[in-house]
């Protein structure tokens, strides 16, 4: 049950890192790195630990 709420959570913060603009309609890089952080993490427990692929 962890494992699933794990990655709703972290892909919803994937989410919203990687598609978010400021005010002017940039990306900011902070918001970029900690989605793609967030991203690998949310693959990486739906591969490893749910999935069993690996």
């Amino acid at each position: 049950m962890f494992d699933y709420l794990f990655v709703a959570v972290t892909g919803l913060i994937a989410w919203h890192g990687i598609s978010y603009r400021d005010a002017n309609g940039e990306r900011e890089w902070g918001h970029l790195i900690f989605g793609a952080i967030a991203l690998l993490f949310c693959i990486r427990v739906l591969l490893v630990d749910i999935l069993e692929i690996v």
